[in-house]
């Protein structure tokens, strides 16, 4: 089913050592993304985790609408199981609420900087795990079978991205990354295979299963 208001095609690829759909969806209405030039700047001025510090109460997402309809789209062409969801990083919550509409299950989010703005908004009590904590282990004996980390992971630094995507092979079935670049990539040597990719609107999803948990039959 192609999205409304995206042109799809399917051009065969494969990523080694297994092959996986790659969908690009470019919009075919004029209105760009949202401007986020303001947040780049005070992530070059304060630094990342700085602007989530001192900003994280009021934080907003300026692409939630898009974020929106992005995982609208994957939720229905990839039939993705929302039984038990975390959502990583959850900001203020956009993630929570779009799955909320979408028939999520149960949902847990995560977000050390911006978890009174993820209550505000949700009515939820967000955890305040770091990424750093949950690479050492934090959420070790927990299972989902889906985590969506949306806007947050290409911002981790590279050398921590491999303890990082090793310990959530761990605990989810399925790892859904939103992003507005090409990064990250994570590596099949970190627990992940890639299995899905689209870009709706410019912005970027790639769902990745997990190496480190039993398989589980695909849900019909």
């Amino acid at each position: 089913m192609v999205p409304d208001g995206a042109e799809c095609t399917w051009p065969d690829g494969s990523c080694h050592p297994s092959s996986f759909t790659r969908i690009i969806c470019k919009s075919m209405r004029p209105d760009s993304l949202p401007p986020a030039k303001a947040i780049r700047l005070e992530y070059e001025s304060r630094g990342v985790e700085g602007f989530y510090q001192e900003s994280g109460d009021d934080y907003r997402n300026p692409h939630e609408p898009q974020v929106q309809r992005l995982l609208e789209v994957v939720v229905t062409q990839w039939n993705l199981d929302l039984s038990r969801v975390l959502d990583l990083a959850a900001g203020s919550g956009e993630v929570s609420l779009a799955l909320r509409r979408l028939g999520v299950g149960k949902i847990d989010g995560i977000d050390p900087f911006t978890f009174r703005a993820y209550h505000a908004r949700t009515g939820q009590t967000a955890g305040r795990e770091t990424f750093e904590q949950i690479a050492d282990g934090a959420l070790e004996g927990r299972h989902y079978s889906l985590i969506v980390c949306s806007f947050a992971m290409h911002l981790v630094e590279r050398s921590r991205l491999p303890r990082l995507a090793q310990q959530l092979a761990r605990i989810g079935d399925r790892l859904l990354i939103v992003t507005p670049h090409k990064r990250p990539e994570i590596r099949p040597d970190w627990a992940w295979i890639i299995e899905q990719e689209i870009v709706v609107q410019r912005v970027r999803a790639r769902l990745y299963r997990s190496l480190s948990r039993p398989q589980r039959q695909d849900r019909k």
